[in-house]
């Protein structure tokens, strides 16, 4: 099973700092999305910690072992940045979002914590692999909002899960199916923000993953680019 894949990362318009970053090692079928939490000091080294730790992590492994030794790796980042943030005595979060996925034997595994998300596109169809850990997506869940008051919520940007955040990090995990022609797309909430998912799914399904990563940067820097956005996209061939 191979891929051909593409990354980009743009700080956005407004941002001074890229606080994402993005892992690749596809010759592995493994790829990682890290979000730095806007707001927070030090969410560029919070990101970089997350992909740096998942980039070392040993070949060889079944794709169940190489999901438990992805979450060890963010547990063991999560006690580093816990350490770092109170290391001059002044309250302070370093964190990150995380998603991450690895693909091997027609399986795919993908792990996260946090907003940043995960998509697979068989054709014209989308299918969403995660589930936003945030304020907003519980008070959906509770059947407080709709979806559509969900968009312009003053909490949008409240996560309840990411790396750094808190002593206990829980990393939720979804597992399915890979298939020949199947596209992967792991995006901070940079882009899906501002792009719904059914526009996810025409750009994917219509354009090379070149091309696709292009148009997606391109329509959320027309639409203002408040935040940084990074994504990739994997397609099994």
């Amino acid at each position: 099973m191979g891929f051909e894949c593409i990354s980009r990362t743009h700080v956005g318009l407004k941002r001074k700092v890229n606080e994402d970053s993005v892992m690749l090692r596809t010759d592995h079928g493994l790829w990682a999305v890290a979000d730095g939490m806007g707001g927070h000091e030090a969410g560029d080294v919070a990101s970089r910690r997350v992909a740096e730790a998942l980039a070392r992590l040993p070949d060889g492994r079944d794709l169940d072992d190489l999901t438990d030794s992805a979450v060890s790796a963010l547990e063991d980042v999560n006690a580093e940045l816990i350490r770092l943030a109170r290391a001059d005595h002044r309250p302070r979060t370093i964190g990150s979002t995380v998603v991450g996925l690895a693909v091997r034997d027609g399986q795919y595994r993908c792990f996260w914590a946090g907003d940043s998300r995960a998509y697979r596109v068989r054709g014209s169809r989308i299918e969403r692999l995660t589930r936003d850990h945030s304020l907003v997506q519980g008070l959906i869940d509770a059947g407080m909002l709709s979806r559509e008051e969900a968009k312009d919520h003053p909490d949008a940007n409240v996560i309840t899960r990411a790396v750094g955040a808190s002593e206990s990090l829980e990393v939720e995990i979804a597992a399915g199916d890979a298939e020949p022609g199947d596209q992967f797309l792991l995006a901070s909430d940079g882009l899906t923000r501002l792009v719904e998912d059914d526009e996810l799914a025409k750009i994917l399904s219509s354009w090379p993953p070149g091309d696709a990563a292009d148009t997606l940067i391109d329509a959320v820097l027309a639409r203002g680019a408040p935040d940084n956005v990074s994504l990739i996209i994997a397609r099994v061939v």
